[in-house]
């Protein structure tokens, strides 16, 4: 089991940046408590040293949702600001999405498309009107239907059908691609400042267990932006 979660900074400040690198390391901490493996597969780092715009964590292990479901929504982070000692916030938000990286490409194989002779209307004289030389081909795992009447034998249709199934399919795994990426974007701008479902904080001097406050959630809640 596996599951990709994004940590963004979304559109905040600098410090926005320095609490994703924070708020990484605890989430790498609590995975391993429930041995849950990270790996960090796309990284943008933020303007100062050590800290990132966002990052893209692979969770993997029998318990990967349920440790993205606890770490999913807004994060803060909250100490003070490293970077301006005499600014009074000390809540920096970042977001946490679940999201898609890929999607598989559709496997073209003639055995999954289904090839019928076919008559067409249109303009053609009688051969086109009385032969069925047209060729439909149905693409049975997706449901894709192609018509080619452009030649006057069924085999030169049915050849060229195949071959427009198969750019029409790649034409679809390309348009996923983009929306994969599209929604991934999003995540950037759907960063909610407050209500936290998280909150942690620097540890004490002296301590090995981390500060932190998970809010709870009932499973109906519901999950707007608000």
């Amino acid at each position: 089991m596996s599951v990709h979660l994004l940590l963004s900074a979304g559109r905040g400040p600098q410090e926005c940046a320095w609490a994703v690198a924070r708020l990484l390391d605890r989430l790498a901490a609590d995975a391993a408590r429930h041995r849950v493996t990270t790996h960090r597969v796309e990284t943008v780092a933020g303007d100062r040293p050590a800290t990132y715009r966002s990052v893209l964590v692979r969770l993997a292990g029998a318990d990967a949702e349920a440790v993205a479901a606890a770490w999913t929504g807004t994060l803060c982070w909250q100490a003070p600001s490293p970077y301006r000692p005499t600014a009074g916030r000390k809540n920096w938000y970042v977001t946490a999405r679940p999201c898609r990286v890929d999607t598989p490409a559709t496997t073209f194989t003639e055995a999954d498309v289904h090839v019928v002779a076919c008559r067409t209307g249109g303009p053609g004289g009688q051969h086109r009107n009385k032969v069925s030389t047209a060729a439909r081909a149905t693409h049975r795992p997706s449901g894709l239907v192609v018509v080619v009447d452009t030649e006057r034998q069924f085999s030169l249709n049915r050849a060229a059908a195949l071959r427009l199934l198969r750019q029409r399919l790649a034409e679809g795994d390309v348009r996923a691609g983009r929306a994969v990426t599209a929604a991934r974007r999003r995540i950037h701008d759907a960063l909610v400042r407050g209500d936290a479902v998280r909150v942690e904080r620097p540890r004490p001097e002296g301590s090995a267990t981390a500060g932190a406050r998970v809010r709870s959630r009932r499973a109906d809640r519901p999950t707007g932006r608000g």
